[in-house]
């Protein structure tokens, strides 16, 4: 299905990359880069559509409740145009400030119309009119139920197992300020690559270029993005190999680890690279670092950073980790940063509170316990090895070491010690579970385990 649509605007082709998510179930990333870049908007319009496309996803349970509560037919009755026409206008309503109410209803009808809704145009002119009068009488024309669990899954717009996870583990309070972080813009971290500059010299070129920088100690390597930013790949020292895009909780997998100069590391699971081409800048690309994965398109992403960082330290194997018995005793330090279910990144990919199951996170530990069960076999006795995880939830993290240390009573848990740098991200002195609103990153957890 093509996304290209000539003299489109904005709105026209917020439907088409949500229309191609729907029946094609492409991610949204994937979907709106493939689409703006066939698509000649101007600036105004591709930010507009970036907006509704990622907002709709983020949003669409708690979208599909006010179509639910304001219209003769529940959402997931509608026609899926209809619906997602909707999605559209009561998203510019109730989330964006800066679209007049009448613009919002008059361009959402327009819409309608031009997707040979004709008949149906009344149905959505009614239901936005019905939104905004009910904006005006009262607070809020969203009904709430009164089940908590159901009442923030409605109101943030998540899936009800996921609040009750999270509820569990850490209460109401602490769950609502995880939601609205996750709904928030993110932001984005690069990591210079201190073999080819200094975080002075990149964070004055990127000023001179008119983007927002901001360092983040005690990140020493670390500048974070905001606002208008542009095409990554057109910032000063990309093609140098200056710096990378990756998040400063990701970071901190590599500090944990402590790679030093001439040590043989083993990522297990590498792609696409952002950790194994962290550790080799932090071992002054002396040593070797062997980087695997399994799937040989992701494997090529790790081999294309390497390159344009020129970083020579690293080495790829293609394979599944739980398979590789070559490694054995071969490791000073190895690191397992597992496939997960992603939920500590949920504002950086909305579909995944979507496309994710209790089922799936099961299926995810048992495999997540076979790698670190395997990769524990590549390291050198009283070497280390560090396990990470981009998720909050409990049966990936905290269960799989608590059932790797019941079999295996020859490792141990190494906290950090109270004058590592980053000291201030350890809120146990088991593990590090990093909560997204708490530290403005992405959600991870990781742990230092020690093989007697």
């Amino acid at each position: 299905m093509s996304l290209t649509k000539k003299n489109t605007n904005a709105r026209q082709l917020t439907l088409d990359i949500l229309r191609h998510i729907d029946r094609q179930h492409t991610y949204t990333d994937i979907a709106l880069d493939r689409s703006l870049t066939q698509n000649n908007l101007n600036p105004s319009d591709r930010s507009l559509c970036t907006q509704l496309v990622y907002g709709i996803v983020r949003h669409q349970r708690t979208l599909d409740t006010l179509i639910d509560q304001l219209g003769k037919k529940k959402a997931q009755q509608q026609p899926p145009d209809l619906r997602r026409i909707l999605h559209i206008g009561l998203y510019q309503l109730r989330y964006l400030n800066h679209i007049p109410p009448s613009a919002a209803v008059n361009t959402s009808v327009n819409l309608a119309k031009d997707y040979q809704l004709n008949r149906l145009s009344g149905v959505v002119n009614g239901i936005l009119r019905q939104y905004i009068r009910k904006s005006k009488e009262s607070q809020d024309p969203l009904i709430l139920p009164s089940n908590p669990i159901e009442k923030i899954a409605i109101q943030y717009s998540f899936p009800n197992w996921m609040i009750e996870t999270w509820v569990k583990q850490w209460g109401e309070e602490t769950t609502e300020k995880l939601c609205y972080w996750f709904n928030q813009t993110p932001t984005i971290d690069i990591r210079i690559n201190p073999l080819k500059t200094t975080l002075q010299t990149l964070e004055n070129q990127l000023i001179e270029t008119g983007v927002n920088v901001t360092p983040l100690p005690p990140f020493p390597c670390t500048l974070r993005l905001q606002g208008k930013i542009g095409t990554i790949q057109t910032l000063p020292g990309f093609h140098e190999g200056h710096w990378t895009i990756q998040d400063s909780s990701a970071q901190l997998v590599s500090y944990l680890l402590d790679p030093q100069p001439g040590e043989t590391i083993i990522d297990a699971c590498a792609a696409p690279g952002g950790k194994t081409t962290h550790i080799a800048e932090l071992m002054g690309d002396q040593g070797t670092v062997i980087a695997c994965d399994r799937t040989p398109s992701r494997l090529k992403k790790v081999q294309q950073n390497a390159q344009r960082l020129q970083l020579n330290s690293i080495q790829t194997i293609l394979g599944d980790s739980r398979h590789f018995t070559q490694f054995i005793d071969q490791g000073d330090r190895v690191l397992v940063d597992v496939p997960c279910s992603g939920l500590g990144t949920l504002h950086r990919h909305p579909d995944i509170r979507w496309r994710q199951t209790p089922e799936q996170i099961q299926e995810l530990s048992r495999l997540q316990q076979e790698i670190l069960t395997q990769a524990a076999q590549w390291v050198k006795p009283q070497g280390t090895l560090v396990y990470a995880t981009c998720t909050l939830n409990p049966t990936e993290n905290q269960q799989i070491i608590e059932t790797f240390l019941t079999h295996h009573s020859h490792w141990t848990i190494e906290p950090p010690s109270v004058d590592w740098l980053f000291y201030p991200f350890v809120t146990s002195s088991k593990w590090i579970q990093i909560l997204p609103h708490e530290h403005h990153t992405d959600g991870f957890f990781m742990v230092k385990l020690k093989k007697g």
